[in-house]
């Protein structure tokens, strides 16, 4: 069995969740990212702005989004929740 390395365990934890959650396009944005960051020394506030920015277009790249009038269900559903649980 290949044990990794102390210095591999951060990549080896995030890989392995990151396939728990099923976020395969985070898996394989994250590396590139962050080789592009480290390669230009961005800070990691900004990794993290692109990273999103990478998900982001990638999540909504082709999509139709539809535009509606009128309450939200989730919304309602949510005030009466809290109304109750007071």
């Amino acid at each position: 069995m290949n044990t990794p390395s102390p210095g591999d365990l951060p990549h080896v934890l995030l890989a392995h969740h990151l396939k728990a959650l099923k976020l395969p396009t985070f898996l394989r944005e994250y590396d590139k990212v962050a080789r592009q960051g480290a390669a230009e020394g961005i800070d990691h506030p900004r990794y993290l702005l692109r990273l999103t920015g990478a998900l982001l277009d990638r999540l909504t790249h082709q999509v139709h989004i539809l535009e509606m009038n009128g309450e939200s269900f989730r919304l309602t559903q949510s005030k009466k929740s809290k109304t109750l649980a007071r």
